[in-house]
């Protein structure tokens, strides 16, 4: 977790980042977190073929668009996907040391 957490100092140190985080038992689930900013958002890949975003926490208003790193390129997201990075944070250590995202809060199914 000392890696994964150094790696997102150095990120936010930068302004925006992407990371993804699966468990050492398999690469399912994953979550992917994309910031920007102190805007975030988490993506939940149960498989290959289903995806979710978590709703957000009210940071930004629902008919706000917000630019977020996704991979390589900038993703567009309504407020209503978007969190602090230091909520996103709380949720991606609490996915480490369950291994349960669905616990972490209100997935929307994409």
């Amino acid at each position: 977790m000392r890696d994964l957490s150094d790696r997102l100092t150095e990120l936010r140190f930068r302004g925006q980042g992407y990371l993804e985080v699966w468990l050492p038992s398999g690469e399912f689930p994953r979550l992917a977190l994309g910031f920007r900013g102190d805007q975030a958002v988490i993506h939940l890949f149960d498989d290959t073929e289903v995806t979710s975003l978590l709703v957000g926490d009210g940071t930004v208003a629902a008919d706000v668009a917000v630019d977020i790193p996704i991979m390589d390129d900038l993703a567009v997201f309504t407020g209503d996907f978007v969190l602090t990075v230091d909520r996103a944070w709380v949720l991606v250590r609490n996915f480490i040391r369950t291994g349960a995202p669905r616990d972490l809060g209100e997935w929307c199914e994409l």
